[in-house]
């Protein structure tokens, strides 16, 4: 059998999730705080024929071997942590980090969810929340009656009320030493994983961390241009391995007409 149908579907199947991560991030162009996404992948095993170094009968080595390769298969889809562009909102509650870190939120399940999506809000009860309702830790609370708040680029939350400013809670970041490794959640939200190690927090616009901000949203870093190149190379892909695969059935039809 003709190793090339084979090694060609494996060819097929892998630009065909390369497309839907493609489409997945040109589905998210317009969500705040997403991080697009790159497939990644890998050859598979060899069958070898003929080992490299191997001697001859002779007793003179090979330069080179025989492997023929058996096709690819998907690695990973790494999450790529570059910064969007910013856009100002003019919404007192709306925050953007201008460097590294993420926003910390409480999950329905008590864990604790990381994101850069500064859309927050404030519920029945003052809390600052995300859209979603998940509290923002550490809890800001907003006093009932105020007409105006402000927040710092170290992340320190105030609010006037009756013309006095009053202090309501201070952002805290969080950042991890490999955030491609963290869990997306859905939402524009992430969870740690043991590949993301555990979180490191600290007060925004020191050690490392970066500013907050104020009403403005990081966008998403999707590029279409690049997307858009991306979605031809992989569609182009996908055509000349099913190319392959004719190539190798029309083979096997000669092979099969061959008379005496």
């Amino acid at each position: 059998m003709i190793r090339s149908l084979y090694t060609a579907a494996t060819g097929m199947q892998a630009q065909q999730t390369n497309m839907d991560v493609v489409a997945n991030n040109l589905a998210n162009v317009n969500t705040a705080g997403f991080k697009r996404s790159r497939a990644e992948f890998q050859d598979l095993l060899y069958q070898t024929l003929r080992s490299p170094g191997a001697s001859q009968a002779e007793g003179m080595i090979l330069p080179t071997g025989v492997q023929v390769g058996l096709g690819t298969r998907l690695a990973a889809t790494q999450k790529q942590f570059t910064k969007g562009d910013m856009q100002q909102t003019g919404n007192d509650l709306d925050m953007a980090i201008t460097g590294d870190g993420f926003f910390q939120v409480q999950l329905p399940s008590g864990e604790t969810g990381y994101t850069r999506n500064g859309s927050f809000t404030a519920d029945r009860d003052g809390s600052l929340v995300t859209s979603d309702g998940y509290l923002v830790l550490p809890a800001i609370s907003i006093p009932a009656g105020a007409t105006e708040i402000s927040v710092g680029e170290d992340g320190s939350v105030t609010a006037n009320v009756s013309g006095v400013s009053t202090s309501s809670g201070s952002i805290e970041l969080a950042k991890f030493v490999n955030p491609a490794g963290l869990s997306a959640a859905g939402g524009s939200i992430y969870t740690k994983t043991d590949a993301s190690g555990d979180a490191v927090t600290g007060t925004p616009g020191k050690e490392g961390f970066g500013g907050i901000a104020s009403k403005f949203l990081e966008m998403s870093n999707v590029k279409v241009v690049d997307e858009m190149v991306n979605m031809i190379l992989a569609q182009r892909a996908y055509e000349v391995n099913s190319k392959s695969i004719q190539a190798a059935d029309e083979m096997l039809t000669t092979a099969n007409n061959l008379k005496r």
